[in-house]
């Protein structure tokens, strides 16, 4: 199988299967997407799901973040991986949303990741989600199962080698809905440990699988 084979296999089966494929984080606005997002660094979705509505009750804005204390905002996000690293970049990311973008979250990733507690992987999640940018955020699921299936060499040891491969060989259009296919396919299909195989609708594309036959 080509790797043109390949990548048609795989987007005709999500564009079946997952075709408005979305983020599993809830927000309402790009504000409450960056913060959500910046939590969800090692950790779990569900697990910031059930922390951001205090969160964003009590800093509705950049600007009622901004103005946050170390200890209240800890207080709220203390179940959260690695609580104390992210207090402080949630208020240091308020502060300079309020100080170099007039309180609006920008949409380039140059600009994001200015931000702190944001980097290239968060800003393309914001692009691609907001925006429809034609960004690829290779988190550890995109970064798995892009290199189990065969979307990129092994040589792409990287997140950043993973992205360009990707964006290389995805239509621009599918860029934004197909870091969610993959994301959603590593979070529920083709998992770390033990992948499902037997429930994967992908198999015939997938090189990890033929090794196992």
């Amino acid at each position: 199988m080509t790797k043109k084979e390949r990548y048609n296999l795989v987007i005709d089966y999500f564009t079946n299967n997952i075709p408005n494929a979305e983020t599993e984080l809830i927000y309402d606005n790009p504000f409450q997407l960056l913060v959500a997002v910046i939590l969800s660094a090692q950790c779990t979705d569900v697990r910031v799901n059930l922390t951001t509505p205090a969160v964003f009750k009590k800093y509705p804005t950049s600007e009622a973040l901004s103005q946050a204390t170390f200890d209240d905002l800890f207080q709220l996000i203390r179940s959260i991986s690695y609580p104390n690293n992210k207090t402080k970049h949630l208020i240091g990311m308020a502060n300079m949303l309020q100080n170099k973008f007039d309180g609006h979250v920008p949409m380039t990733v140059d600009e994001l990741v200015q931000l702190p507690g944001v980097g290239r992987k968060t800003a393309n999640v914001i692009t691609s989600v907001i925006d429809e940018q034609p960004n690829m955020a290779v988190d550890t699921h995109v970064f798995r199962v892009s290199r189990r299936i065969g979307l990129v060499k092994k040589t792409a040891t990287t997140p950043l080698a993973v992205e360009k491969e990707l964006i290389k060989n995805i239509p621009e259009s599918l860029v934004h809905k197909a870091h969610h296919w993959l994301i959603l396919h590593g979070r529920y299909i083709c998992i770390a440990r033990k992948p499902k195989c037997e429930s994967c609708g992908i198999q015939a594309s997938c090189n990890e699988f033929k090794k196992m036959k």
